[in-house]
């Protein structure tokens, strides 16, 4: 149970750090230039934004629910 509930921690925070990265780089694909002009690609890049950001949530949100299963397991 234990290698198993480890196994899930590290894949989810792999997958967190994964969206982190996918967030941060629509958020660089967003330029000064496009807000400004108010171009359609600034709708789209915010909404990949928002999905990446929302995905790194999630992720850290179940990295920690199994981090709390292991420490009821363990004590």
């Amino acid at each position: 149970m234990n290698v198993f509930l480890t196994i899930l921690i590290i894949i989810f925070a792999i997958l967190a750090a994964v969206s982190l990265v996918r967030g941060i780089i629509a958020f660089l694909q967003t330029t000064k230039i496009d807000l400004e002009n108010g171009s359609d690609n600034v709708t789209e890049m915010q909404l990949k934004q928002n999905k990446a950001m929302f995905a790194r949530i999630k992720y850290q949100a179940l990295a920690i629910v199994a981090v709390a299963i292991l420490l009821v397991v363990n004590s």
